[in-house]
């Protein structure tokens, strides 16, 4: 639209500056050649009838019949409507207006420009008072031709006449209006060719603005994606940060606990007077040994134990459901207790994180099953839906209130599930326990 106003203005006024310049020129050109073809059949008709203008001053009367005659016959006549003969001086030699003759005048402009040697014309400068004293209401045409002495060449009088010039203005409209015409169509044309390109330029523009928008929109998007991955990454990297320590405190008290209680009981029954006092008996001193054995026994069954709790076995490489049979398998060794296992038909192929994770949510669940539902109804189902792997371990135990007593071990669990991009819930009443893992397998693939 811009362009069509502001092309619009400007070819317009390029067209009126072209048209106003053509027609000048055609102008210029038609009156120019009429009085050129006017002046040569006048000088081809009055010329010959003209004394030796160097000797002679004045006309004869029968010079003057002559000329009457002339100019009142033929085409000419028709179209002559006033005729005068001057000399350098600026006095009329002849005239079709008897009373003119003799008269002298100050020279005009076009007179003297005549004398030079100039053909001038000018079409319809007269006015309303100039066309009363020449008889006349029509266009007319207004010629200054110089006469010339035939051996010499040399200026001798200048003609001046007017003509009728009704067809001449036909003639002069029909060539300004084709020139109009001709202008017109080319600047329409232009505008039309050049609104055509700047119109597909426009449409092109709008259409590589809107897919600009719309990867701006698309990146502004991924860039608010990323940003809140990275502040759930560093909340996560903290997160893990505090559970890791909680791990190694965790681990501590378990060793403190456990083993190192036991250690201790049996340093302090290194000591005992069963094994110092050489009167005690041989039988009490092999029944002291015997419980040192037992207790240390104990402890590195307790160490053997945490140690099992820490080292992953070799997933890498398995199936999902072989992790999971793994996972089941370990606990009921480890327990002597019973847990349900559900797998699909096919499972899809996952990473190294989401097999460890699947791992310890099977490890962690089963074992929170033993110790708080006395290993009732454990089981550990797989499913397929809508794209989604889930996994739940559950159990039937007492249950516990997951928002206000979520143990360091599901913290773990949810840390570890939500930084592989998945979900982790966890539901728990007074008819059992179920956590629940959920991952996109479009994301992970």
């Amino acid at each position: 639209m811009q362009f069509l106003i502001a092309g619009g203005i400007a070819l317009l006024a390029a067209m009126l500056m072209v048209g106003l310049w053509v027609t000048s020129q055609i102008r210029e050109a038609v009156i120019r050649n009429s009085a050129g073809t006017t002046a040569l059949y006048v000088d081809s008709v009055i010329a010959p009838l003209l004394p030796d203008m160097r000797k002679n001053e004045a006309l004869s009367d029968s010079v003057k019949r002559a000329l009457d005659e002339t100019l009142d016959q033929g085409a000419l006549g028709k179209k002559l409507v006033s005729f005068n003969l001057w000399d350098r001086g600026g006095k009329i030699l002849y005239s079709k207006d008897p009373r003119l003759i003799g008269q002298v005048f100050e020279p005009s402009a076009n007179l003297l420009r005549a004398f030079g040697g100039d053909v001038f014309a000018e079409f319809d400068r007269l006015d309303d008072n100039e066309r009363q004293q020449k008889g006349t209401t029509s266009r007319l045409l207004e010629i200054y031709n110089p006469v010339r002495e035939p051996w010499s060449g040399d200026v001798v009088a200048v003609s001046e006449f007017y003509e009728v010039a009704d067809d001449f203005q036909k003639t002069l409209n029909a060539a300004l209006w084709s020139s109009w015409l001709v202008v017109g169509g080319a600047t329409a044309a232009a505008l039309a060719m050049l609104s055509g390109i700047v119109l597909r330029g426009s449409r092109t523009i709008h259409r590589q603005r809107l897919a600009l928008e719309a990867k701006i929109a698309e990146l502004q998007e991924l860039l608010s994606q990323n940003s809140k991955l990275r502040h759930r990454v560093q909340r996560a990297s903290r997160r893990a940060t505090a559970i890791n320590e909680r791990y190694l405190r965790r681990i501590g008290a378990d060793l403190h606990d456990g083993p190192a209680q036991l250690v201790a009981l049996a340093a302090l029954r290194v000591d005992s007077l069963h094994l110092v006092d050489p009167a005690a008996p041989s039988k009490d001193r092999k029944a002291e040994i015997a419980d040192i054995h037992h207790t240390l026994d104990e402890a590195m069954r307790e160490i053997r134990a945490i140690c099992n709790g820490l080292v992953l076995p070799q997933i890498e490489t398995a199936a999902v459901g072989d992790i999971l049979r793994l996972a089941v398998t370990e606990h009921q060794r480890r327990t002597a207790s019973s847990v349900s296992l559900t797998l699909p038909a096919r499972l899809p192929e996952l990473g190294t994180s989401e097999k460890i994770s699947i791992y310890r949510l099977a490890q962690e669940g089963l074992n929170n099953a033993w110790r708080h539902a006395n290993g009732k109804d454990q089981a550990v189902n797989a499913s397929m839906t809508g794209g989604k792997l889930q996994i739940e371990v559950s159990d039937g135990g007492p249950g516990f209130d997951p928002a206000s007593s979520e143990g360091l071990g599901l913290a773990g669990l949810r840390e570890r599930i939500e930084s592989i991009g998945g979900r982790f819930e966890a539901s728990s009443s007074s008819k059992g326990t179920r956590l629940t893992v959920t991952l996109s397998i479009e994301e992970q693939q």
